[in-house]
């Protein structure tokens, strides 16, 4: 009996390993299970989307079938499937992605994209880098003059190190608690930091609950604690008129307006995403305000 469930030894098409896999997934209550067993699929067949879509006749091999359902049983524990390939698609890149580092959301791209349109020139830092996708998207994508990005984590810089040297980005990382480690000033500063409240990450999705590393979700009991130090310590980092682009949670954008216009901050803009929710927060320093780092 093979793992497929299948006697005998007719091999599988592609198109109906698809549908094997997307079988389990439903009955074991995966909504999104057909993007899954897609992801899976090119990853255990090196195939591209459009190569997949037209070998679906096609006979698997049959180490690829197997690697497939070992795959699969992974995902039917709720891993997620960008830590079960070690990838996921950012802005058009790939990024190398493992247990330990939070999984970039496409929601983020949005951020990423702003601080692309406004690189021109600019000296930028990504705060909370996590793997590294919008420092490096930036430094791709982007025609900065220097960009730099820190986190706390040891574990998160090794990966985004490893995708700078992917794309062959020049970044310059630095390891320490906000910008304890920091040097030098910036045009632009941007963080995706952790903000869901502390009490509610245990309902979240098992995916998210039991896997994604909790210091990079957790952003106190109210889920503003990484936003009113950012606010703060920015300060003495940005350069005159410099500019603060934040990742928020979907009801944090008034919250967060609030923390910037207690330190100073002007021109203060509340975006959305795709979804019409509130996702980011944009600000402007006046040099009046400003701080000296003593660097």
């Amino acid at each position: 009996m093979r793992e497929d469930g299948r006697q005998g030894q007719d091999g599988m098409t592609y198109s109906e390993l698809a549908d094997s896999g997307v079988s389990r997934l439903k009955e074991a209550g995966f909504e999104e299970a057909r993007m899954d067993v897609r992801h899976l699929l090119l990853h255990v067949s090196g195939k591209n989307p459009v190569a997949l879509l037209c070998d679906g006749a096609e006979e698997v091999p049959e180490e690829q079938v197997q690697s497939f359902y070992r795959l699969l049983e992974q995902r039917m524990q709720h891993i997620p499937v960008q830590y079960i390939t070690g990838e996921q698609e950012f802005c058009g890149l790939k990024f190398l992605v493992r247990p330990g580092v939070l999984i970039p959301r496409p929601e983020t791209e949005l951020l990423a994209e702003a601080v692309i349109r406004d690189s021109a020139g600019k000296r930028v830092l990504d705060l909370c880098t996590g793997s590294g996708c919008i420092a490096v998207a930036v430094a791709v994508l982007g025609t900065p003059e220097f960009t730099a990005a820190t986190d706390c984590s040891e574990q998160a810089l090794q990966t985004a190190r490893e995708n700078a040297a992917l794309h062959s980005a020049e970044i310059t990382f630095f390891q320490g608690d906000l910008l304890e480690s920091v040097t030098g000033e910036y045009d632009i500063i941007v963080s995706n930091p952790p903000y869901i409240c502390s009490g509610v990450i245990d309902g979240l999705m098992p995916e998210v609950r039991d896997f994604e590393p909790r210091p990079a979700l957790d952003g106190g009991e109210d889920g503003l604690y990484f936003y009113r130090r950012i606010c703060r310590e920015a300060k003495g980092y940005l350069r005159k008129n410099g500019r603060l682009l934040l990742e928020i949670g979907y009801d944090q954008g008034r919250a967060v307006e609030e923390l910037l216009l207690a330190e100073g901050y002007q021109e203060i803009e509340v975006k959305k995403d795709y979804a019409g929710l509130d996702r980011m927060v944009f600000a402007v320093l006046p040099d009046k305000n400003k701080e000296n780092n003593n660097v």
